[in-house]
């Protein structure tokens, strides 16, 4: 029988639910238990396919094609396990699911009410994946704080989930926050009881704290927080701020919170959590022997969350190559051919963003001409393989106003057009090419070295590609297409043969990248920099 854990979050956002759910989960997979992790988040939107990075980081796209919350690129980067359309539930889908039942007549004349339709409707989500037979263990994350009205179905979906499952098969994790106020030199509990006392008031007594602070919560303000909150003190744990998030885990398993959870749920406690693997990627990660400067070169830069995938994926690949990435965010908008050289001759490596829409764009082009010219390691993803293939095609084959026509509907050269598929469809959302799609590999390139193989599957997020009536010029000056789509011949991958490491992808490398398993194209792309580093001191 699957077992179910509930994290919410109480006193302020952003205390990091989604890394305490990864590391939890990585506890338990590491016992041997079967384990995923889902998000609900209480927004309307359907998804976050249609929210401004700035509103909102990236959005992570899932094997199966789903359009989702960020923190599920955590859940894959954290277990190496795959997630999909059913990890990833907002208030708008429940509402949507339940409208539409309504219209086809499923409750048969009924009033339709937020109790009992839309919690029916989260409590049938939050038991999809347990339902499957594949999990053990399903961990379900609630965004927002609670007190926040829209997450108040969410909150009572669970107080019903926990009656109807029982006590043991069904807990809830609060994370909480102490706050150290300097003027009294001392840590305030108050906070986190307000907090719990919020959710007694919804008829949720919290099975575990999770406490965030800067400072070692003593032992005492554990017993006082245990007294004030009905919970046991070895259910109370700290949280201290952490260098990198992959500590939190190795932390985690310090204060024993798998153990707890084990003996809430009454499940085995099996053998003691195999982190050796983990302890050896954060010893590389924190131990290295070289140390290379990367700018990415982008329109969100002001959010680093906008790139959040991109930017763990250095990590991962850094750690491989026992190298520091210092990753430069460089707003694209800031770069023209007059400064190119001063914005970019101190980095050992550019990799251009991916985006949507025309701000910045030239910007990105003028980037990748500069290192083209001047063979600095270059790794475009999406939007940056196509501004490359733009580049290209204005500066060496000399195709002037050769563009995108989501830019320039009216380029005479449309060397990155929208595919047929594309061009009738006018609603946002989960109308692009999205999720997972094979691809060839030519041997004798850089994308099979990185690889080693050659035929691969990557995610996709996008509307436009490479054209093909102009591949033949392309690859007579040397620009190859050294990846393409077996059923479609649709281009995945340009490379230039003369160039120490000049790569684009039309897919999301960064989506793929984990611990275990750091992407190769990134592995291949620190390690051109670190060459070109080496050679830079020369």
């Amino acid at each position: 029988m699957t077992k179910y854990i509930f994290v919410t979050g109480g006193v302020t956002s952003s205390l990091g639910k989604g890394i305490i759910s990864a590391s939890l989960a990585k506890l338990l997979q590491a016992r041997g238990y079967s384990v995923t992790i889902q998000k609900f988040d209480p927004y309307i939107n359907i998804d976050p396919g249609t929210l401004n990075p700035y509103e909102h980081g990236e959005c992570y796209v899932t094997e199966d094609g789903a359009e989702t919350d960020l923190d599920l690129g955590h859940y894959e980067r954290f277990l190496n396990v795959s997630t999909s359309q059913a990890n990833n539930v907002t208030t708008g889908r429940i509402y949507q699911n339940v409208i539409n039942k309504e219209r086809q007549g499923e409750y048969l004349g009924k009033t339709v009410q937020v109790v009992p339709h839309i919690t029916d409707e989260i409590k049938r989500n939050m038991r999809l994946l347990g339902e499957t037979g594949k999990y053990d263990i399903v961990i379900t994350e609630l965004g927002g704080t609670v007190g926040d009205i829209e997450s108040l179905p969410f909150i009572e979906a669970v107080r019903q989930f926990k009656w109807e499952e029982g006590a043991h098969n069904a807990i809830v994790i609060h994370l909480t926050l102490i706050p150290y106020l300097a003027a009294a030199g001392e840590l305030k509990t108050k906070p986190t009881q307000h907090s719990v006392k919020a959710l007694l008031e919804y008829g949720i007594q919290p099975d575990i704290l999770v406490c965030r602070s800067e400072h070692h919560i003593s032992l005492e303000i554990k017993k006082k927080i245990a007294l004030f909150c009905n919970v046991n003190v070895n259910a109370v744990i700290e949280s201290l701020d952490a260098s990198t998030i992959y500590d939190v885990p190795l932390l985690m398993m310090k204060e024993q919170l798998d153990k707890t959870v084990l003996s809430k749920l009454k499940l085995a406690q099996r053998n003691e959590p195999d982190m050796e693997k983990w302890k050896e990627f954060l010893g590389r990660l924190k131990n290295p022997t070289s140390e290379v400067k990367i700018g990415l070169v982008g329109k969100y830069v002001e959010l680093p969350d906008a790139y959040k995938s991109i930017i763990e994926s250095f990590v991962h690949a850094g750690s491989k190559n026992e190298c520091k990435v210092k990753v430069e965010y460089i707003h694209s908008e800031s770069i023209y051919p007059e400064n190119a050289k001063e914005r970019l001759a101190h980095l050992d490596g550019v990799l251009v963003a991916p985006g949507f829409g025309s701000r910045g764009i030239e910007g990105k082009i003028d980037t990748i001409q500069y290192v083209r010219e001047n063979n600095v390691p270059f790794f475009g993803i999406c939007l940056g393989m196509q501004c490359a293939v733009i580049e290209f095609g204005r500066n060496v084959l000399g195709l002037n106003g050769a563009n995108t026509t989501e830019i320039d509907e009216e380029t005479v050269h449309p060397v990155i057009n929208m595919m047929e598929d594309q061009k009738g469809i006018t609603a946002k959302g989960g109308t692009m090419r999205l999720g997972s799609y094979p691809c060839d590999l030519k041997k004798g390139t850089k994308a099979f070295a990185a690889y080693g193989k050659t035929h691969i599957t990557e995610r996709h997020r996008h509307r436009y590609e490479f054209n093909n009536a102009y591949l033949k010029q392309y690859e007579e000056a040397g620009m190859t297409a050294s990846g393409t789509n077996p059923e479609t011949s649709l281009v995945e991958i340009v490379e230039l043969k003369n160039h120490p490491f000049f790569v684009g992808g039309q897919f999301h490398p960064e989506l793929k990248s984990t611990v275990a398993n750091p992407h190769p194209l990134f592995v291949k792309f620190v390690a051109a920099a670190m060459e070109f580093a080496k050679k830079k001191k020369k």
